[in-house]
């Protein structure tokens, strides 16, 4: 299978806090500053767009980088228009966008997760406390054609709404 050209790549995403992604991975301390240098000047290219965040999700950080939406269904919608925009202005074919963000709170599977129709309907009555951010990014994913990718064991994907509307796209 052919791969696309590696210098063909481009990288965005989202954070928290404004800096440069360099910069945002020092602060986080999952690498050491040694094994990011072999890529700093690449990581201090990509200035994240402002990020779906919860506090009540995420206890221990206080992010100052985020988006100002009514209810969940708005922020997912501006989450869209992120990849949207990310696309057409890089010139993008295909978009993946993968979680890497911090592991959020335990949420047990409610009804709501249960059907497309319930999860929507949730979302446009904010029911903050069942749509978590990583589950407005996976819909805004799926929404928008592009795998999303799940790098935290948050319930994220693994909910019949989820399946669903990923079988309807």
């Amino acid at each position: 299978v052919p791969l696309t050209d590696l210098n063909d790549l481009v990288f965005g995403g989202w954070d928290i806090f404004p800096e440069d992604v360099y910069e945002a991975a020092c602060h986080a301390e999952v690498l050491n500053e040694k094994d990011l240098n072999g890529v700093k000047d690449e990581l201090e290219a990509i200035k994240p767009m402002p990020a779906a965040f919860d506090q009540n999700w995420v206890k221990r950080l206080h992010g100052t980088h985020i988006k100002q939406t009514v209810n969940r269904w708005e922020l997912t919608e501006a989450i869209r228009k992120d990849i949207r925009d990310f696309k057409e202005a890089n010139k993008c074919d295909r978009i993946v966008v993968i979680w890497a963000a911090s592991t959020e709170i335990y949420l047990p599977m409610c009804e709501e997760h249960k059907s497309l129709s319930a999860f929507e309907k949730a979302m446009k009555e904010n029911r903050e406390d069942i749509i978590a951010p990583s589950m407005c990014y996976a819909y805004a994913s799926i929404a928008e054609g592009a795998p999303f990718i799940m790098g935290a064991p948050n319930l994220c994907l693994d909910i019949p709404a989820m399946w669903e509307f990923s079988a309807e796209k």
